[in-house]
């Protein structure tokens, strides 16, 4: 008899240390659809889109920093490499803690443009053109995120990587492309 009591009493520890692992778990996911609920849809467009833009500022600098020719190029590239891996990997962070998954590789039509960047005869030229073009793209983008959203958090993000676009726009403008062709 004894032992069946054990028995009874060990099982009944097990079952009810299984449901507390199940409770917890939940709670847990609960605790995480919570904060995705929070964050609008328009957010989370938002947040998709800037991890697959700056996926490409970065290919687009590693690029610039093995095929430009100008030393402006050349700068311009590395501070993209440099600005727009530190933004995605704070925005990576902030997207985990809000239940969204960013992507990890470029989109088609992100891949597109760096196709067209790698085999353009007249790198820098179209370098800053593509530069040029994206960054007020985007900034008009973070613009308007940040006037639209209601997150606390991405707002700040947004805030903060605001000043750095604006000065990668500002020095792909005034990179002085003088060469027509690649020799």
């Amino acid at each position: 008899m004894k032992l069946t009591q054990w028995t009874k009493l060990l099982v009944t520890l097990a079952v009810t240390s299984q449901m507390a692992t199940f409770v917890m778990a939940a709670d847990h996911s609960a605790d995480k659809a919570h904060a995705n609920a929070n964050l609008s849809k328009s957010d989370a467009k938002f947040i998709n889109d800037a991890a697959e833009g700056g996926l490409m500022e970065v290919r687009m600098g590693e690029l610039g920093q093995q095929k430009g020719e100008s030393p402006d190029v050349k700068a311009l590239a590395q501070r993209l490499v440099t600005d727009h891996t530190k933004a995605n990997d704070e925005l990576k962070q902030l997207a985990s803690s809000k239940g969204v998954t960013v992507p990890m590789q470029l989109p088609e039509h992100h891949q597109k443009m760096i196709d067209k960047l790698s085999s353009s005869s007249t790198f820098d030229k179209t370098f800053k053109e593509m530069a040029v073009k994206d960054h007020k793209k985007d900034i008009k983008e973070f613009e308007t995120a940040l006037k639209k959203s209601n997150d606390t958090e991405l707002k700040a993000w947004i805030s903060k990587t605001l000043p750095t676009l604006q000065e990668h726009l500002r020095m792909a403008e005034q990179i002085g492309v003088t060469r027509t062709a690649r020799q």
